[in-house]
């Protein structure tokens, strides 16, 4: 029966991840509730190698309809998988208990401006020039590298957010790139784990296919649904984002 679970919360955990990110949200927890005699590595090493998976079909399906500028997913990507590597680094040594506060304020106030801003997102309207914009996507790529390899959750989520509040992509582009930089930080994490024998294969070849499945579907719907559906979906999963974080801050 767990298997069969887990099995759908990766397909759940797919479909969401490929429209805005947060697939972690629903696919970690449920893997810690159904598996709890497995380790902490085992779990996000197992994770990782299905959601990798998953994330590349979706960036290959935006990729097949949607302009992908290459210069600022090379720069982000790049600059992710550096800080990724260095944030988990950084977690060993310090709790992240210190920096999830800051944390849920920022996305709250996200959430907060993404609602009352109907129009955010919905067409690109660059605010960095063509010359300093692969500065900024490294900008961006190393703050949520960092984040991602220090607490995790929610990354792709604000990913999509930065690309569509600093740089100025619609929802539609800030999704597709931030599906490329997504893998190549899972990647260079996902490495991690095989040299170390944390990835349980029996686990995650199954989660891998019903990842990609719902990674397929999901990106397809965000593809011909457009930019004011990704919206609508971006606001809940933040919403469960603020909902996880609360949890963590005042009941832990």
């Amino acid at each position: 029966m767990e298997f069969y679970l887990l099995c759908f919360f990766a397909f759940l955990a797919g479909f969401i991840d490929s429209i805005v990110g947060g697939g972690g949200l629903v696919q970690i927890p449920a893997f810690f509730i159904l598996y709890p005699q497995l380790t902490v590595p085992n779990i996000i090493g197992s994770n990782r190698l299905a959601s990798a998976a998953g994330t590349s079909m979706a960036a290959w399906n935006y990729s097949r309809v949607v302009a992908i500028p290459w210069k600022t997913v090379l720069y982000a990507g790049l600059s992710a998988a550096i800080c990724s590597y260095l944030g988990a680094t950084v977690q060993s040594m310090l709790p992240s208990e210190v920096l999830k506060p800051i944390i849920l304020v920022l996305i709250v106030v996200i959430a907060i401006h993404t609602y009352r801003t109907k129009n955010f997102g919905q067409h690109e309207s660059f605010r960095i020039t063509e010359k300093r914009l692969p500065f900024w996507a490294a900008g961006i790529g190393a703050v949520l590298g960092f984040y991602n390899g220090f607490v995790g959750p929610g990354t792709g989520s604000l990913l999509v957010f930065g690309f569509v509040s600093v740089i100025g992509y619609n929802f539609l582009s800030a999704s597709a790139i931030s599906k490329i930089v997504n893998v190549i930080a899972d990647v260079s994490s996902l490495v991690f784990f095989l040299l170390h024998k944390h990835v349980l294969f029996h686990l995650a070849l199954p989660m891998l296919v019903c990842n990609v499945a719902g990674s397929y579907f999901g990106s397809r719907m965000a593809v011909l649904r457009g930019n004011a559906f990704i919206r609508k979906v971006f606001l809940v999963v933040v919403a469960g984002i603020v909902l996880r974080f609360a949890w963590d801050v005042f009941f832990r």
